[in-house]
């Protein structure tokens, strides 16, 4: 039963989990392979797509743009591209639906071409701040519009862009792409410079698609006018659909969980590192990479139950961990002592206030912990009570919290989980195939 065929979870408390499992393809690199595809010239094949919701919209959009895409197997792509002047005008604005990365890639993807094009999605979408890509675009001469700094994002197409240098004054991968890709169509050379390492498979898939990117401490440059070149991409697993049950796996993972073909770029594996740190017992087994010197990393990850006890989160780890954090904290909430993070301020802008609604979710299970503006402090349990928890309509936070029965005395409900098709779907099969008592209701 798919998240999709119900309102709510359901999940029993306890138990044990086992086994092996390999959980959807990652979800970032979806969205990129077929956007680069797209603009590719020549046929591009994915393998390992991830078959939900928020790709399945970058599909759509693209297709509205006149890129052909067949789907052989839900897994399995070939984008046929266009090249980087190919793409054509929409009859109809591009709806994203959940898809944030989506919509903030496309804002840098389109903001150079010769056409006009609105940008929409779902009501949790239109809520969700666009400024901060939309800023350093109208540097580089982009004609954008948003309202209030919220979608609809309105783009009026501006060939010939120029260049900019553009220090990030947050990490963030999504701009980063974003501005890179606009960088493709402009004049002269842009190098955006990170606070703080963030994701890189935008860098890294550029160059499989045949760009030069060049790499100079934390800068990253790309000259304009470089055609990119269909190629094959074989997408990992998710690593961030992963980390629910590595830390499920910490939790009652006795005889050990085996996670397999786990994509483990060291700019998205912050977790590792964490739940390391509070004592997890983790185990990689690298796989041989393909399409060297491109490839992202691969390992199966072999995780066993652990006595976990709270740390102090570096600062500097929170970009590597960004979306793990709502996972992260139920084992914190499971860990001995006192576990704190600070600047997370990312948090708040995610599908959900993500730091408000783990606080909430937290207090309904009786979890001691105080919010703070950029972060959370919480004191961890041996076990604590069940009850009902909103997820506010965030993937992350509703599977975050079936995860944390595991350590409940009583049932979890969890309500709004819709959304958990748009990053993992069939969690509900591949959550009870290794042990997790969870239901869609």
């Amino acid at each position: 039963m798919s998240a999709a065929a119900g309102t709510r979870f359901q999940v029993a408390p306890g138990g044990r989990l086992a086994g092996e499992l390999t959980v959807p393809g990652d979800k970032s690199i979806s969205h990129r392979a077929l956007m680069l595809g797209g603009i590719a010239t020549g046929d591009t094949r994915i393998s390992g797509f991830l078959a939900g919701e928020d790709c399945l919209a970058t599909a759509r959009a693209l297709e509205a743009l006149g890129v052909s895409i067949e789907r052989p197997q839900d897994t399995e792509l070939v984008v046929h591209g266009v090249g980087g002047q190919g793409l054509s005008a929409p009859r109809a604005d591009l709806d994203l639906g959940n898809a944030g990365t989506a919509m903030r890639l496309f804002t840098g993807l389109l903001a150079p071409q010769r056409f006009d094009t609105t940008l929409v999605g779902d009501a949790s979408l239109m809520r969700r701040p666009m400024q901060r890509v939309v800023a350093p675009l109208a540097m580089m001469g982009a004609r954008i519009h948003t309202h209030d700094g919220r979608p609809p994002v309105e783009i009026r197409g501006t060939p010939h862009l120029r260049a900019i240098h553009y220090s990030l004054p947050v990490a963030s991968a999504q701009v980063k792409s974003a501005l890179l890709l606009a960088g493709l169509n402009a004049a002269g050379r842009t190098r955006i410079t990170e606070p703080a390492p963030s994701r890189d498979h935008t860098e890294r898939m550029l160059g499989a698609f045949g760009a030069q990117v060049l790499h100079e401490g934390r800068s990253i440059s790309l000259d304009g006018g470089q055609t990119l070149c269909g190629t094959h991409v074989e997408v990992p697993a998710d690593f961030s659909s992963a980390a629910f049950f590595l830390v499920a796996g910490c939790l009652a993972a006795e005889g050990g969980l085996v996670l397999k073909n786990v994509g483990v770029n060291p700019t998205r594996t912050g977790l590792l590192e964490l739940l390391k740190r509070m004592g997890a017992d983790i185990r990689l087994h690298p796989r041989t990479a393909t399409g060297a010197p491109h490839a992202e990393p691969v390992a199966d990850i072999e995780v066993h139950k652990s006595a976990l006890r709270g740390i102090t989160v570096p600062e500097a780890l929170v970009p590597l961990a960004i979306d793990e954090f709502p996972v992260f904290f139920i084992a914190a909430a499971c860990a001995s002592g006192e576990t704190l993070v600070r600047g997370a301020l990312e948090l708040r802008v995610k599908e959900s206030d993500r730091l408000a609604a783990m606080a909430t979710g937290l207090a309904n299970l009786g979890v001691e912990h105080q919010l703070l503006p950029d972060g959370l402090w919480l004191r961890g349990a041996e076990s604590f009570s069940g009850g009902t928890v909103d997820s506010r309509g965030d993937h992350r936070i509703a599977m975050a919290f079936a995860v944390a029965a595991l350590r409940a005395r009583a049932a979890i409900g969890i309500l709004d989980i819709a959304n958990v098709a748009t990053s993992f779907p069939g969690f509900v099969t591949s959550a009870r195939s290794v042990g997790l008592a969870v239901e869609a209701l």
